[in-house]
């Protein structure tokens, strides 16, 4: 029930969206001619990699210099209509196609980079030496999740894998509506470059 909510969904926005998509894509063509779709390769359901696509918020080439770097906030790299676009989501929209190919499902664990690491005092760490990370990969990524809603954006990772894996144990319509509205709440306030925990992640796992 969950893929054919996912294909139905996705289609629908897809169709929905296209003036956005436009509108979106003109602004990113005409702030710095650079272009406007952007694409990492992710890993997905059970370790296999695909290419998910973003709209570009970045300057171009952002990671020539710097190699593959998460965004902070206030990051320089982030270009003036790509900071708009990320507080409310919407640099990730493009992902619907991935959705409606199968990559992703709307709710689940966020897709990670292939080439990742997690950074501690000890030096850089592999996020598959982890505890979480292979449990993660037990069902499809997700646009939003468990993690993305109600974890702090400074959250370490551990903290943000034990949310993942709380989801792929506890996973239910309930709970993917309650995300998904959560999600659409957050993005209609532009608030996810700002967001914090509204209320107990472990709570809302458990419902």
């Amino acid at each position: 029930m969950k893929r054919a909510l996912d294909i139905a969904v996705s289609a629908a926005a897809l169709l929905l969206s296209a003036p956005l998509w436009l509108i979106i894509a003109a602004a990113i063509k005409a702030h710095d001619g650079g272009p406007v779709l952007f694409a990492q390769e992710r890993v997905g359901r059970g370790g296999r990699v695909f290419r998910a696509w973003k709209f570009r918020s970045m300057i171009p080439d952002a990671e020539r210099q710097t190699g593959p770097v998460q965004a902070v906030k206030g990051d320089p790299r982030v270009t003036p209509i790509g900071r708009w676009l990320r507080r409310r989501a919407l640099d990730e929209l493009p992902q619907l196609w991935n959705i409606l190919a199968g990559d992703m499902s709307f709710v689940g664990p966020r897709p990670l980079r292939t080439e990742e690491s997690d950074t501690t005092a000890d030096g850089p760490v592999p996020l598959s030496a982890i505890p979480g990370y292979e449990e993660r990969h037990r069902i499809r990524p997700g646009l939003t999740g468990l993690a993305q809603v109600y974890a702090a954006r400074d959250a370490t990772r551990p903290e943000k894998f034990a949310l993942d894996c709380e989801y792929v144990r506890n996973a239910s319509f309930v709970l993917d509506l309650e995300l998904f509205i959560a999600s659409l709440w957050i993005s209609c306030r532009g608030a996810w470059e700002s967001v914090h925990s509204p209320r107990d992640a472990r709570g809302a796992a458990r419902l």
